[in-house]
């Protein structure tokens, strides 16, 4: 039988809530404490567990009082690396949220500190997770090379979902923090090495500080002659009309997720319809002699539909049996940093205005 893993919890917003949640309901962890910019939020958060978890406002300090066995980092990227290389020198395991960091230089060292120290590092792909993305992906490899890969999740956010996006737009562009995810998913449907990345990006408002973007498109070529594109945009102003978009076409047909729900109107800034699928269809293209499909198109349903909290808690499952197993994740460490150079060089190719050469 194993002791618990004592955990602590940095970051009390949308995410770290929902991770928050999955360490108080599963029996193999014990949270040891809450760090958070403001006692409010972590006040917040102990009367929504029922709990009364110790709380900070600084993060060595609760590293240093509580010494934990493991640290979940769900703040904003700018802290990430820091506060990994912490946590690892003090002999601990993390899960951190992606982006993995804000460079690929600080992704590279978080990484390296993982493997130096020997401890387990988890990155929330939360789509690797999930039953339906996962057999989105298994279809696509059936459809052959190349394969074109169509993807998007523009948020018409408003109210406090607007100033939570502003907040991170401060440090990072929308392309980049949520492209990894789907980047992720292009690489594992191609499974080919990208080679070249090119990027676009747009201001769509006064309310960023001076260079900040809130709008961004990104096109990616594998050297298997596969591409994919990401397209992501936050605000107000944005469209609610074709906002989610997840399409693979190759020589023999194409898969596609149909979400009625999650693509209806009102829904691009509810986060649990971003990884709803509701169902598969999946297009054979193969021609008989008389020149019509041989083959009608599929409806796959899946049962297993986790939202997203529910998403959370598979992915913090994970995690402790990474710890326990002690699972080897290279591989998963090594993809985070290749969707993260995918990702930051389309955010490079916008500014100089040229495509990168990975």
């Amino acid at each position: 039988m194993n002791s618990p893993v004592r955990i602590l919890c940095v970051g009390a917003g949308h995410m770290g809530r929902s991770h928050a949640l999955a360490y108080h309901r599963i029996d193999g962890f014990e949270i040891c404490g809450i760090v958070t910019r403001s006692e409010k939020s972590a006040q917040g958060l102990n009367a929504e567990l029922g709990a009364s978890y110790p709380t900070f406002t600084d993060f060595d300090e609760a590293l240093r009082t509580l010494s934990p066995d493991a640290v979940s980092i769900s703040t904003y990227p700018d802290t990430h690396a820091a506060f990994a290389e912490k946590a690892f020198d003090a002999g601990c395991h993390v899960f951190i949220e992606k982006p993995l960091a804000e460079t690929v230089a600080d992704a590279e060292r978080i990484v390296a500190k993982a493997r130096e120290k020997n401890r387990k590092l988890v990155i929330g792909y939360i789509l690797r997770h999930h039953p339906s993305w996962i057999k989105f992906i298994e279809l696509a490899q059936t459809l052959g090379k190349p394969l074109v890969m169509r993807m998007n999740l523009n948020q018409q956010s408003y109210g406090a979902n607007w100033n939570t996006h502003k907040a991170l737009l401060s440090s990072i562009s929308p392309v980049v923090d949520c492209g990894v995810h789907y980047v992720d998913v292009m690489c594992q449907m191609t499974g080919a090495k990208p080679i070249r990345v090119s990027g676009l990006g747009a201001r769509l408002t006064d309310e960023l500080p001076e260079g900040k973007i809130n709008y961004g498109h990104l096109q990616v070529t594998f050297d298997d002659g596969s591409v994919g594109w990401y397209e992501a945009g936050w605000g107000p102003m944005m469209s609610e009309v074709a906002f989610f978009v997840k399409d693979v076409v190759g020589p023999k047909g194409c898969v596609s997720i149909v979400a009625d729900k999650a693509s209806s109107e009102g829904q691009s800034a509810n986060v649990d319809a971003h990884s709803q699928t509701q169902s598969l269809r999946l297009h054979h293209g193969a021609l008989g002699e008389d020149g019509n499909f041989t083959r009608k198109d599929e409806t796959i349903h899946l049962d297993d539909e986790p939202d997203h909290d529910g998403l959370c808690h598979r992915e913090q499952e994970y995690f402790l049996k990474a710890i326990h197993e002690d699972l080897d994740l290279g591989s998963h460490m090594d993809d985070a940093i290749a969707s993260m150079r995918i990702v930051l060089a389309a955010d490079e190719s916008f500014r100089t205005g040229k495509t990168v050469d990975l």
